[in-house]
């Protein structure tokens, strides 16, 4: 077994060489090789015994230092490698240790040291009960069939159908499900200012759009878009379909368009349908100004939203609609048996047709359209 010699051992015995006692004899006589003695002469030549001390003290000092900065640096790029989000869950700083086991050299103790977990909770399985396993399924089922529920919600419905289950529990799984329900964003309108309520002067001055939903027989639910000439109260068109588009919108305008000719404005809300590009472009190119109302202030689209009324109550409400093509025709019938058939109040008891029909013949008594801005005001 090889001897370790200190500083205070190795001192004496550079010095017995420098009294000129020759290499050879020294190494035969400490039992140390040529390379050991060069090698101390290089490290320990011409120091004393505290110096040599002093330079031990250094290099160990020097050495726990790289260690340190070593330790921190790998520290540093663990982190970097894996916390980019806040670790909030076990679940979370699991999946941290994880990655930086992956991408890093760093032992499992010490990331389980930086993230804050023990390395028992690390390493933990759980174990579920068939119970919890049929719970799931059942929270996951209720969830898919009623989508816009909540846990609460979903909790509910489990203690109506005898299960005794605490509604902690039925959030922490409904969580670990991701079932989560996202919050709709709120979608912020466009700008506008108010704009009264003016009654136009002559037909095609201004129409008034808007949509009104109802539902099949089967529960599928449709869509009509009600166009209404402010002036004369002609219903233009009511399109009927389980979805329209912006551009469904402007065809429709179009086919209006080609027997009555282009509005000076069309009024309407806020719409994704009525703000998106394919209205603007079709405003834009016939000249068409757009009336936005203020969010949330149905009124000043007035004219629209009493027809609107009149059209659920005489027609939605009085029907059951077996499809897409019942709906359309009775829809149809409808719209008309309003323009044709249905004496309009503010038009002096007349019908929108006749109305407007006595217009085009210069018969119109202007009594009528003096008690229409009096109804309105």
């Amino acid at each position: 077994m090889k001897k370790r010699f200190t500083e205070e051992q190795i001192i004496p015995i550079l010095k017995e060489a420098e009294a000129g006692l020759p290499v050879k004899e020294l190494c035969r006589k400490y039992n140390i090789s040529d390379a050991t003695f060069y090698t101390w002469r290089k490290k320990y030549g011409g120091l004393e015994v505290s110096e040599a001390r002093r330079l031990r003290a250094l290099e160990e000092e020097n050495a726990r230092l790289k260690k340190l900065l070593a330790e921190s640096m790998l520290d540093t790029e663990a982190l970097k490698a894996a916390l980019n989000r806040k670790l909030l869950t076990v679940g979370n700083k699991r999946e941290a240790v994880r990655t930086m086991l992956s991408e890093t050299t760093i032992s499992e103790r010490k990331a389980c040291s930086l993230v804050g977990l023990s390395r028992a909770t690390m390493r933990y399985q759980s174990q579920r009960s068939p119970e919890e396993r049929e719970l799931t399924e059942r929270i996951k089922a209720i969830a898919f069939e009623r989508r816009r529920f909540g846990y609460r919600r979903v909790h509910q419905l489990l203690r109506r159908e005898g299960a005794e289950v605490n509604h902690k529990k039925v959030y922490r799984l409904y969580r670990e499900a991701g079932l989560a329900v996202r919050k709709r964003k709120r979608r912020k309108g466009v700008m506008v200012e108010r704009q009264p309520l003016v009654l136009p002067d002559a037909p095609n001055h201004t129409w008034s759009m808007d949509f009104v939903m109802d539902s099949l027989a089967n529960g599928r639910r449709i869509k009509c878009l009600t166009i209404v000439d402010d002036f004369t109260k002609e219903c233009l068109d009511i399109p009927v379909a389980m979805g329209i588009s912006g551009e469904q919108v402007v065809r429709t305008l179009d086919g209006i368009a080609a027997f009555r000719g282009y509005p000076k404005a069309v009024r309407t809300d806020q719409g994704p349908e009525f703000t998106g590009r394919a209205l603007d472009q079709w405003a834009y190119h016939h000249g068409v100004e757009l009336k936005l109302i203020q969010p949330g202030k149905p009124m000043q689209n007035g004219y629209v939203e009493s027809f609107n009324g009149k059209f659920r109550d005489e027609c939605l409400n009085e029907h059951w609609f077996r499809d897409l093509a019942h709906a359309r025709e009775k829809i149809s019938n409808w719209r008309l048996d309003y323009n044709e058939r249905r004496p309009h109040s503010s038009l002096g008891y007349q019908t929108p047709l006749e109305f407007a029909s006595a217009l085009r013949l210069g018969k119109t008594d202007s009594k009528v359209t003096d008690i229409t801005r009096e109804q309105l005001d």
